[in-house]
């Protein structure tokens, strides 16, 4: 890879980011219910960045994606998640990365 092209994929990479993270939005359980009923909701670990999770997905990392999915850093959203969610009416920031919905717990 020259280093022009390096540069670009930066670029694109920090437009990328700006991008989704303009994208960010706060939803509560009851927006976010309808796209569980999909099976679209990915939960994110506080621990990670979601803005930075989000630009792996869309640029298709897979191996950073891999090693949060194989630690339990990112999942689909289980039945016990959203039940409790419910009932604590929970609080997300989200980002849709379509066909997903990228969620973390405020």
């Amino acid at each position: 890879m020259s280093v022009s092209e390096n540069k670009h994929s930066q670029e694109d990479r920090e437009a990328l980011r700006a991008q989704l993270n303009g994208e960010t939005a706060k939803l509560d359980w009851q927006e976010l219910a309808r796209h569980f009923a999909r099976g679209v909701v990915i939960r994110v670990a506080p621990s990670l960045d979601l803005v930075d999770v989000a630009v792996a997905v869309v640029s298709d990392e897979r191996d950073a994606v891999e090693a949060w999915t194989t630690s339990g850093a990112m999942a689909p959203a289980s039945e016990d998640e959203a039940r409790r969610w419910n009932e604590e009416q929970t609080v997300f920031w989200a980002v849709v990365t379509a066909p997903w919905v990228l969620v973390q717990e405020i």
